[in-house]
């Protein structure tokens, strides 16, 4: 066992690789132990990290580590391979530590135990194969043996048109939806070939775009999706549950925080809804108020127009059109004032009805003393 892991890893200069592979799976597997204890509230384990009301989710600290690992195996000089596998063993902490929680990264939302959860588990299903088949010495987009030549020969041709048709087989693998075959398929190139011959899955952007929903190739694609991927489906739902716990099982702290949030929204509904219902009646009652005032102002302004047109027509008085109220009432008794003092035909020559008398000892106007002379009164007595 020593010698082969001697000539298989040491020998090709795979052991950093082999420690970011092993510091994976350990770290992976211990962080789905503790999310679990802390899930089913054990009184012995740890609680989640938390700054206040502000959960630290393990996705911070896997950054930081990956941070930490990537920067030092580039600083490690390639002579000391003891401090490259340490750098590689950190970065494969963090990488764990971060594709555990690639679901909250992908939908910006804690759904660790739902449904959208399982992307975590198949994000490092995912990279534990791929770096497997990487650490077996199997290359991607190539074949074992065949690499490019320093000249221009036939080789360097046929890795290039091999490279270039891998990978759009590769494309259209993963167009059809099949990812574990096309990712698979970029180290077997015959998987590629057959992923890209066979249908497409149903809800595939292939199948969108090239599948009538009437056409053989669909309802094919239907019945193989029902008959031989549901199965292969569940049993890999199983074997991730089985791992990292049920993923259909909400918490009560989750069930309690979505609560929370789903007051909030209403509470927020409600205050919005009575915001709007307050600016609605401001504005019905200052209509009202516009409305009210229109109506004395056009009432008033009728009122007035009679009251001017009434005490000229009974009284001769030519009210000005803008005196009114007391001003138009004073000035009516005062004529009032001057008929009661003056009977009616006792008024001096030229005086007009509702006009003003002469002063004292001033004559009308037009008065002439042989018009006073006829008009005086004529009497027996010649003295």
């Amino acid at each position: 066992m020593i010698e082969m892991f001697d000539e298989r890893i040491t020998a090709t200069g795979r052991l950093p690789l082999f420690g970011f592979f092993v510091a994976f799976l350990i770290t992976f597997v211990l962080t789905r132990v503790n999310v679990r204890l802390i899930r089913a509230d054990a009184r012995w384990w740890f609680r989640n990290v938390t700054a206040g009301d502000l959960h630290i989710h393990h996705v911070v600290f896997g950054v930081v580590l990956m941070l930490a690992g990537g920067i030092g195996s580039l600083a490690v000089p390639d002579a000391y391979t003891g401090l490259s596998v340490a750098a590689a063993v950190v970065f494969g902490m963090g990488s764990a530590l971060v594709l555990d929680e690639f679901a909250l990264i992908l939908h910006l939302s804690d759904v660790y135990w739902t449904e959208k959860g399982r992307a975590s588990v198949d994000a490092v299903f995912v990279a534990i194969a791929v770096t497997g088949l990487l650490l077996l010495g199997i290359r991607p987009l190539g074949y074992e043996g065949l690499a490019p030549d320093p000249g221009t020969g036939i080789l360097t041709r046929v890795y290039v048109v091999s490279l270039v048709v891998n990978l759009v087989f590769a494309v259209v693998t993963l167009l059809k939806g099949k990812i574990w075959t096309g990712l698979i398929g970029l180290f077997m190139p015959a998987l590629l070939i057959v992923g890209a011959i066979r249908v497409a899955r149903p809800g595939s952007p292939w199948s969108r775009w090239r599948y009538d929903p009437d056409s053989r190739r669909y309802q094919r694609a239907v019945r193989r999706e029902r008959q031989f991927r549901r199965p292969l489906i569940r049993g890999k739902i199983w074997v991730q549950e089985f791992i990292a716990g049920r993923h259909d099982l909400i918490p009560p702290e989750l069930l309690q925080r979505r609560a929370e949030v789903a007051d909030r929204a209403r509470r927020r509904r409600v205050e919005r809804a009575e915001r709007r219902a307050a600016a609605r009646t401001e504005r019905h009652a200052a209509a009202r108020a516009e409305r009210r005032a229109e109506r004395r102002a056009e009432r008033r302004a009728a009122r007035r127009a009679a009251a001017r047109a009434e005490g000229g027509s009974q009284h001769g008085i030519a009210i000005p059109p803008r005196v009114s109220g007391r001003a138009a009432s004073r000035m009516r008794a005062r004529a009032a004032a001057g008929r009661a003092r003056r009977p009616r035909g006792e008024f001096p020559p030229g005086f007009r009805p509702g006009g003003r008398l002469p002063p004292a000892g001033r004559k009308p106007p037009g008065e002439t003393a042989e018009r006073a002379r006829e008009r005086a009164p004529k009497t027996d007595d010649p003295s």
